[in-house]
């Protein structure tokens, strides 16, 4: 009872900074001045009095330092005193620093592994979502057991993710999958038991994935059967300029940037009304949809 009063009546700037030294060691596994010093713009004294206050004063037992990777980690008795440690917490905390990254420089937690493409709605459990971060950090491969519909009984599959993916319905994570020989996607909630992660680094990294480094734009516009006002009213509905609407995306996220604008590339609807808009650059993408 007295940990928690106390707890309560700390500043809230400082509350702020404790949940981000608990969320950074909890999720990425390494904490330092620098993410304290780049996300509330103090000093680096200040950034450390920050974190010997932390330990000394609230959580004597949940951090340790590590001298080869020259910052904290988290003990094997962590407990978090200022966050939820679910995995939904930190997919939505995520979720919010992207859309506030370009407008705060250095911002700790905008994370190069993570793309957003909105807010997690899916079972994440944590114990897949923590070993997936350091494989896509660390360039590290990882052994895990994965249900799909060719195989719903499950299947050891030994993968190198690179990003985590948030498509607007879903989670899911960019990898190379050595099965197959080549880069696919893999469901978060699809994970079953804790992944195993392999000491030995992968040369299968982002760069290395065609859907991910080949940029294109997937071109929306109205249904041209529709008559010119009920263009226009699509035209201001979307946003578009000169009667499209360009959207910056990867190869590998097309099919996603599709599912979220409701548009199924293999179906013309019989009453443009119902159909509204259509890809207009569908021969372009025909590489990157599923069949």
């Amino acid at each position: 009872m007295k940990r928690k009063q106390s707890i309560e009546s700390i500043r809230w700037d400082l509350a702020l900074r404790y949940r981000l030294i608990e969320t950074v060691v909890w999720w990425e596994g390494r904490l330092t001045t620098n993410h304290l010093m780049q996300s509330f713009g103090i000093s680096r004294q200040q950034a450390s009095k920050d974190i010997n206050t932390y330990i000394n004063e609230h959580a004597p037992k949940n951090l340790e330092y590590d001298k080869h990777l020259k910052g904290y980690v988290p003990s094997r008795r962590f407990q978090p005193l200022f966050i939820d440690d679910s995995a939904s917490a930190y997919l939505h905390l995520l979720n919010q620093n992207h859309e506030r990254a370009p407008h705060i420089e250095g911002l700790a937690l905008a994370y190069a592994h993570t793309e957003v493409l909105a807010v997690p709605d899916r079972s994440v459990r944590p114990e897949v979502l923590r070993p997936l971060l350091k494989a896509c950090r660390d360039r590290l491969r990882l052994e895990c057991e994965y249900v799909s519909f060719t195989s719903p009984g499950g299947e050891t599959r030994l993968i190198a993710p690179h990003t985590l993916v948030y498509t607007g319905m879903r989670w899911h994570v960019r990898a190379y999958c050595e099965k197959n020989r080549d880069y696919r996607d893999f469901v978060l909630s699809r994970f079953r038991g804790i992944p195993d992660l392999m000491d030995d680094p992968t040369d299968h990294g982002r760069e290395s994935d065609p859907g991910w480094t080949t940029l294109l734009q997937v071109i929306i516009e109205p249904d041209s059967r529709l008559k010119p006002e009920q263009r226009a009213m699509i035209e201001a509905d979307y946003g578009m300029r000169d009667g499209r609407l360009p959207i910056e995306t990867r190869g590998s996220l097309v099919q996603y940037v599709l599912q979220r604008y409701q548009i199924d590339p293999t179906k013309v609807h019989a009453k443009a009304t119902a159909q509204q808009i259509v890809v207009a650059n569908l021969d372009e993408l025909q590489p990157w949809l599923y069949h």
